[in-house]
């Protein structure tokens, strides 16, 4: 059952949105601070040959380099200043997400708070640069092996697109911080959902032009978008869906008072692991074609081989997808939700599960759980991720249309709505609390 705040959150209307002046400021911040990263990825790096540049893309549309051009709103296609996009900060945070579970230094700097958050904040930065700048090197040496993509190749054009492109990368890291403390919704995650929102016109007119050159039919172009709609409305159940372990507080005496016993619960999300699984998973198996591409077939025949089988749309690249989405699914979820930490705190403070034991089989029977739900939530990402994946294989249809496009866009939006009713509910008790306020002063004498 929704509680009474997601109740009272679900009936805010446009009246109470004007009258928050705060609110107001933090979506006109966060709107002004997308505007400024869409006008970034229009921004060229110096020293390339554009429709040189736009052949190459076209070529290998259907590598890594389509796949994360989708999510940098174009900016890689046009090699703007933000063509990396964040992608090495999420990198470098879930690198360093990896290093706590195995560094007893970085371990404890995530049980020392705020102090510690920072710290580990500051090592993420610093290996969002690093990241970025091997990243770079690679772009432009990989350009100039391209022919003619490149005016004047040589250690300057080599040293100007690492600057470039880290600048772009650290640029858009500050921004997204800024985001998220001075806006409405996590900034890095805004990011990456205006890119891929901004490519939804043109992957539409696309679908449209498919359907009127005769590629696709009209009822296949209507099946396409029912299939969007029905993928849509399916993430949304899914990432709402949670399990609600019952948690029991027993009486507690303060002085002369005796509170009764508390009764809350536990929730755990079907899908704790979010959108990381499917990127991961795309990712890795995107790279061998994107080599191969490069090489322009003259690398070994063992890559070459590699590449063919693991076509997309192919029998094994789709196999080899939804493992490593289910592998991902689980390794994530280890990393985000620790069972043993969860039944020491509950420990600590009073709570149990009724029939088990607080401690030690706490942490069991929520790990039965959360193993339980997160292979729903497994198999959830798989079938969002490989019905479009076989759809836009074999029908053409633009990535944009795909699983985890959707299932990002869908996340954050919730999401931000979902902070957007809680600024909303705050200013509601705060009006309360002055109207209790004023009407007390009014009845003293």
């Amino acid at each position: 059952m929704a509680s009474a705040a997601e109740q009272l959150a679900a009936h805010i209307n446009f009246q109470a949105l004007a009258k928050a002046e705060e609110l107001k400021k933090r979506i006109w911040f966060t709107l002004a601070a997308l505007i400024v990263y869409r006008l970034g990825t229009f921004i060229p790096i110096p020293g390339i040959d554009a429709l040189e540049l736009a052949r190459l893309v076209q070529q290998q549309s259907s590598g890594i380099l389509g796949f994360v051009n989708s999510f940098s709103g174009g900016a890689l296609g046009r090699m703007a200043i933000f063509a990396l996009n964040i992608m090495p900060y999420i990198s470098a945070s879930i690198i360093i997400q990896l290093m706590t579970t195995v560094s007893p230094h970085l371990e404890q700097l995530k049980k020392e708070g705020e102090q510690g958050r920072k710290k580990i904040n500051q090592y993420t930065r610093y290996g969002t640069v690093i990241l970025a700048a091997l990243q770079a090197y690679g772009i432009a040496v990989g350009l100039e092996a391209q022919g003619n993509v490149v005016l004047d190749p040589g250690w300057f054009f080599r040293f100007s697109t690492v600057i470039t492109l880290t600048g772009g990368t650290v640029f858009l890291m500050w921004l997204g911080e800024q985001i998220t403390q001075r806006g409405v919704g996590n900034g890095i995650s805004l990011i990456i959902y205006a890119g891929i929102v901004a490519g939804l016109p043109m992957a539409f007119a696309q679908l449209l032009e498919l359907g009127r050159t005769g590629q696709l039919s009209t009822f296949t172009i209507i099946g396409v978008i029912v299939m969007a709609l029905a993928v849509i409305a399916f993430i949304v159940f899914m990432e709402r869906a949670q399990r609600r372990i019952i948690i029991q507080y027993p009486k507690r005496q303060q002085g002369n008072r005796i509170f009764q016993g508390e009764t809350s619960h536990l929730p755990l999300k079907i899908n704790t692991a979010g959108v990381i699984p499917p990127i991961f998973a795309s990712s890795l198996l995107l790279l061998p074609i994107t080599v191969a591409n490069f090489m322009q077939g003259q690398g070994p025949e063992w890559l070459n081989v590699i590449t063919a089988m693991l076509g997309r749309g192919q029998p094994l690249f789709l196999l080899l997808y939804a493992a490593l989405i289910i592998f991902f699914t689980f390794f994530y979820t280890a990393i985000m939700f620790d069972p043993k930490e969860v039944a020491d705190n509950l420990k600590k403070y009073g709570g149990f599960i009724p029939g088990i034991r607080p401690g030690e089989k706490t942490a069991e029977y929520i790990d039965y759980v959360l193993t339980r739900i997160t292979f729903v939530g497994a198999i959830y990402l798989t079938a969002v991720s490989l019905l479009p994946e076989i759809l836009t294989s074999y029908l053409r249809i633009p990535f944009y249309f795909g699983g985890t496009s959707l299932l990002i866009v869908v996340s954050v939006t919730m999401d931000t709505v979902a902070q957007i009713q809680g600024h909303l509910l705050a200013q509601q008790y705060e009006g309360l609390v002055k109207r209790s306020r004023l009407r007390g002063k009014r009845k003293r004498p």
